[in-house]
């Protein structure tokens, strides 16, 4: 007997009750399952006495009568799930108890089933189909209920609603239209498939309303008919391929071919159907913005901000976070998360997180701290990127609908959780990748600046050492005096240089001169050239030299493209040269860097600017990465023209024009 279809559903619908109830013995609702768990499975074993034991009239009555009170349990489900204790109070609830008291009454009359009724000759009275009637008009009023509550009720509540109406009405009407074909029919196979139906629906139906997943009713309800009519187009799909194919090779590889032809129309057809059902498309587009955000933004702070407001604008919610790791901490608009914290400690443990999560399932310290946090900055869900040390975590504003959120947004947050981890960690790469080239940049400089400030430094000594004899001499104190300034503005003008280029710093955008600039920046190529007797000619003819960018960015570029050029020059026999040209094109100034080395490999020249991509033997190949990404922020661009035989380099800078 244990084998039979409605001990195991019986047997299922206590063990669903019972996990309901230790998940979280402390939530009514949990509670409530557990006890309509037990009243399931209390029907179930009736039903399988009146299938299968000595006295089947008899268990078919007690069958009935505890189908009866079916409907008043799930009212008190529906009640719970509103969060109203008043409103299921027993002396509301006894109006649905009289009725189900009734309709049991009646199953144990002669009305109900006569007793000459015999499995061969089944007879049914009046009081059998009064009786499925009544029980179809409980069904029908607790359907409307919970219809007009789910339409004036927000939030987790409402969802709720919606998948009890779904699976619980749904399951109720299937069975008792089993019922009534076994009577019409005559048939004890609609009776054998009752246990079946009760377990999956009511199954599915605990489910939804009891994990920590949130589900949305007519996301389920799309999901289910999205799949099913797939299966069915690639059912027909199959089976027309094979009656084609069968015509030219033998049943069984045409089988075989239908089928593989019909996976892969599955595969095809299935975004098709998705964007038929209208599922996951603000994912597929959050997606694409966050991809395009990543693509557009290299610096850190813009990429947070970027994301917040696709975060808000994919919730439709009016905040969100995105903390990251600073300074040991994990900040994010204004917030800052320890992350020895109790929140970070549970999110750590729990990955995502909703306040239907934390309601639903037992809740130790840090998930009471974790729930009274996301209460208080009023969160409808957050979820966290990272290993142990999370490195991630965006946080979300409950949605302006006042809906939770569910498990396919969780699961779309993720997704972008992931990309935005990606991008964010590309980009605090390359701001550090940027402040090594720069200080490389700079330690480059050193040996050729010690070399420049020590000529003005003797000069300077020499005149100290002779103004003792000479001081009366008003010429040599004049020449002194001019000499001295000069000089010692030389300096100041170098090492402000030096330390204006180490200073790390964001760059911002704004109107300048810029042959200025190119100057002051050649002057610090100049000494290091003149070490290696490298000619270094300019050609400035742009006019006017106006631009709108970055002073900083402009010598950090310049200073790298010119010591390549010195670099590549240095290893080719012959002269010598790097040539600095500027030139007016359409809506902006180009400047030029060409130099007399044996010019670029064909096939680096697509890579170039790709990190790690270097030819020479020293360094990682960061600078022309660094510097396309520099002038990228700054609406500037970096070219390098086509490798000719015999000539070296030539690499393009355009800036901008002011608007």
């Amino acid at each position: 007997m244990i084998f039979n279809p409605a001990v195991l559903a019986a047997l299922a619908a206590v063990a669903m009750g019972s996990f309901a109830l230790w998940a979280n013995p402390a939530r009514i609702l949990n509670r409530a399952f557990f006890s309509g768990s037990l009243h399931v499975a209390a029907w179930l074993l009736c039903l399988e006495m009146a299938l299968f034991g000595d006295d089947g009239l008899y268990w078919v009555r007690m069958a009935s009568a505890v189908g009866a009170f079916l409907p008043a349990h799930l009212w008190v489900v529906k009640e719970v799930v509103r969060k109203n204790a008043a409103s299921w109070h027993p002396r509301r609830w006894w109006p649905w108890a009289l009725v189900g008291g009734l309709l049991a009454w009646l199953a144990f009359t002669y009305w109900f089933v006569p007793a000459h009724s015999t499995a061969e000759a089944r007879v049914y009275g009046w009081g059998y189909f009064a009786y499925m009637g009544g029980v179809i008009t409980l069904y029908v009023i607790l359907f409307l209920q919970t219809l007009l509550q789910a339409r004036h009720t927000t939030g987790v509540e409402r969802l709720e609603l919606q998948v009890l109406l779904l699976g619980g009405s749904t399951a109720c009407v299937t069975v008792i239209a089993l019922m009534v074909a076994n009577a019409i029919t005559h048939n004890s196979a609609y009776i054998f498939l009752q246990p079946v139906i009760v377990l999956l629906f009511y199954g599915g139906t605990a489910w939804a309303m009891l994990t920590a997943r949130v589900f949305d009713a007519r996301h389920m309800l799309f999901f289910g008919l999205q799949k099913l009519f797939l299966a069915i187009a690639a059912a027909l799909f199959i089976w027309s391929a094979n009656e084609i194919i069968v015509l030219m090779v033998p049943q069984p590889l045409a089988f075989l071919i239908a089928v593989g032809l019909g996976l892969w129309f599955a595969a095809e057809a299935g975004p098709w159907f998705q964007q038929v059902f209208d599922l996951n498309l603000r994912g597929e587009d959050a997606r694409r913005e966050a991809f395009e955000a990543a693509r557009r933004e290299s610096k850190p702070e813009r990429l947070e901000e970027s994301f917040v407001l696709l975060l808000r604008s994919w919730a439709k919610a009016d905040r969100a976070y995105v903390f990251t790791g600073t300074e040991g901490q994990l900040r994010g608009g204004g917030l800052v998360l320890p992350p020895d914290g109790p929140v970070v400690q549970a999110l750590g443990r729990l990955r995502w997180v909703t306040p239907e999560r934390l309601a639903r399932q037992r809740q130790e310290s840090h998930e009471r701290e974790l729930l009274q946090f996301m209460e208080r900055e009023q969160l409808g869900v957050m979820v966290a990127c990272g290993g142990q040390s999370l490195s991630v975590v965006l946080a979300v504003g409950v949605p302006q609908t006042r809906r939770p959120f569910t498990y396919p947004q969780v699961a779309q947050l993720m997704e972008l959780a992931s990309i935005i981890e990606s991008a964010l960690e590309r980009s605090h790469y390359s701001v550090k990748a940027q402040r090594a080239e720069q200080l490389a940049t700079v330690g480059l400089l050193g040996a050729s600046l010690a070399h420049e400030i020590r000529n003005p430094l003797v000069t300077i000594k020499t005149f100290v050492q002779l103004l003792p004899q000479h001081y009366q001499d008003p010429v040599f104190r004049e020449k002194f005096f001019r000499l001295i300034g000069e000089e010692v503005s030389r300096i100041d003008r170098l090492t402000e240089q030096l330390l204006d280029l180490a200073a790390p710093r964001a760059y911002l955008a704004a109107d300048l001169d810029l042959h200025p600039v190119l100057r002051t920046s050649l002057e610090l190529v100049e000494a290091k050239a003149e070490d290696r007797r490298i000619e270094v000619r300019t050609d400035f003819r742009a006019a006017p030299d106006r631009v709108h960018t970055d002073a900083t960015a402009v010598k950090q570029v310049i200073l790298n493209l010119c010591f390549n050029a010195l670099q590549a020059v240095e290893a080719v026999p012959g002269s010598h040269w790097v040539k600095v040209s500027t030139r007016n094109v359409p809506g902006g100034v180009e400047v030029a860097i060409e130099d007399s080395g044996q010019g670029i490999a064909p096939e680096m020249v697509p890579r170039l600017f790709q990190p790690f991509q270097s030819t020479k033997s020293t360094g990682f190949g960061l600078g022309l990465a660094i510097c396309s990404d520099i002038l990228t922020g700054l609406k500037a661009t970096i070219t390098v023209d086509p490798p000719v035989s015999g000539r070296g380099a030539t690499f393009r800078v355009t800036f901008p024009c002011p608007a």
